[in-house]
């Protein structure tokens, strides 16, 4: 089967990189066309498991109250939502990943959310305020920390679906089990169209430009284990089972340049018993991040990681490399009564791996950690806890002093029952390595020299994330490349 159809821009994907660039190319009129390699019952790629949020620099409520058209004035006078500015989404940014994310992705990451977040918005995305996720009541206002306050309304879930439409109503075609296979080159190195696989076999699709916006490779057990190291291929996948690495293979096969850290990866805390790969049900709730307000331990009864050294949208993304590291890659997160009204409501699904007791002991047996070291952990992390006054809206240093690891804030004791603990695994979100790209959004070779209609977003752009990244900044990166993909292939295509 053979098609001469002709596209001004063919956008490889259909999540939230590859429909904001589907998107923006067909606002300067381009013919566009979206492959999805999932059926339609499928389709979101990874956008649809997220819970939705993006990391954007906002000046108050006034800066953002053009997103929430519905914002009542009595909701806008109990809510402080503070600010964040560039300056600190750029210094968060760099101080999470090391100091080694490419400065000038991160410039135009940081420079074009807060634009982009308003470009959605025009474009019909709803937003709402992150109440249970980012926010605490304290007094008479709902205060939001971590410098993330909005979400999609419905979630991941809701935004792929919102970007679906708005896609279409932009004339934007859609094509559903639209494996692509390969790029396809001129005589002269221009990519001119892609090989696809589809239900009745192998054909051709030309275009003027081409946008990879397909994935990591976190869903490919063989590639996670070769980059990640061992072991990993028995991670779990918190999103779509369709994001093999096949934009960045198919693009390293032409002479796209590698970029970024191929060995690291976007890992949280993931319920133990969860299903090896995204739940559309259930989503991101199989999450368990309110671990701040705790302890963590391994089935040895053991802490490992600092809970309090900064907002969990600092160091959620990491922890589930550190629980890999545990024997039987489990642990355990647990608190006690006095904090069970700050948990997030992933705590709170029947589905969820827990147990509770009356007594830290009768808790390990349960959760078939080791009881002697539990106990003493416990004993002496007790002990261990300074008397600085509580505040889970800020970093209160409320730690602890005297054991290693340490806790930096929100140290209280475990002491008042029931104590609650709750199993967990890695899960795995999306992989850090990919395809280096320039201001433009072009794919670069080796020789860094841009493959002529060649365009690349979202999760397979490397260079931007190493070793950790700040909360909801992978959604908003697939936001801002895209659009400056589309943009850019379009205007490439047309002219």
């Amino acid at each position: 089967m053979a098609t001469q159809d002709q596209y001004d821009v063919i956008v490889v994907g259909a999540g939230n990189a590859a429909l904001s660039a589907a998107t923006a190319a067909a606002e300067l009129g381009a013919r566009v066309i979206a492959l999805e390699k999932a059926p339609e019952h499928l389709r979101g790629g990874n956008t649809y498991f997220t819970g939705g949020t993006l990391r954007f620099p906002f000046s108050g409520i006034e800066d953002v109250k053009d997103l929430m058209p519905d914002l009542s004035e009595e909701e806008e006078a109990g809510v402080d939502v503070g600010e964040y500015s560039q300056e600190k989404f750029y210094s968060d940014l760099m101080r999470v990943t090391e100091g080694l994310t490419d400065p000038e992705l991160a410039n135009i990451l940081v420079t074009q959310a807060n634009p982009t977040m308003k470009w959605l918005g025009r474009n019909g995305i709803k937003w709402v305020l992150m109440y249970r996720r980012q926010a605490f009541k304290i007094g008479d206002k709902y205060r939001f920390w971590g410098g993330l306050i909005l979400e999609a309304s419905g979630g991941g879930k809701g935004l792929a679906d919102q970007q679906f439409e708005i896609a279409k109503a932009k004339s934007v075609e859609i094509r559903y089990e639209a494996k692509v296979a390969s790029l396809h080159e001129d005589n002269t190195g221009r990519v001119i169209g892609v090989r696809i696989k589809g239900p009745e076999g192998y054909y051709d699709l030309y275009g003027k430009t081409v946008v990879l916006a397909s994935g990591g490779f976190q869903a490919n057990t063989e590639m996670r284990t070769r980059y990640l190291g061992a072991d990993w291929e028995l991670a779990k996948v918190r999103g779509t089972q369709f994001d093999t690495g096949d934009g960045i293979r198919m693009a390293m096969d032409i002479g796209a340049a590698p970029h970024g850290h191929w060995s690291s990866c976007h890992a949280v805390a993931w319920d133990l018993n969860a299903p090896p790969y995204g739940d559309r049900r259930l989503t991101d709730l199989f999450q368990k991040h309110s671990y701040p307000f705790g302890i963590v331990v391994n089935m040895e009864g053991e802490r490992f990681v600092d809970e309090g050294a900064d907002f969990r949208n600092y160091t959620y993304a990491k922890y589930g490399r550190e629980i890999m590291k545990q024997s039987s890659r489990a642990a355990v997160q647990i608190f006690d009564a006095k904090v069970m009204e700050l948990l997030r409501d992933e705590y709170f699904i029947p589905e969820v791996t827990s147990a509770q007791a009356d007594t830290i002991e009768e808790l390990a047996k349960r959760l078939d950690i080791d009881p002697a070291g539990l106990v003493k952990t416990v004993e002496e992390f007790n002990a261990s806890v300074s008397g600085e006054e509580y505040n889970p809206t800020i970093l209160d240093g409320k730690h602890t002093q005297g054991i290693e690891p340490p806790k930096s804030n929100w140290a209280l004791p475990i002491d008042k029952p029931p104590y609650v603990g709750y199993s967990v695994t890695c899960g795995v979100t999306f992989t850090f390595g990919g395809l280096r790209i320039n201001n433009k959004g072009q794919v670069q070779d080796t020789e860094e020299t841009s493959i002529p209609g060649l365009y690349a977003a979202g999760e397979l752009v490397g260079g931007l994330f190493y070793y950790n990244y700040p909360g909801g900044s992978g959604l908003m990166a697939g936001a801002v490349f895209g659009k400056l993909a589309g943009t850019e292939a379009a205007g490439e295509a047309l002219a």
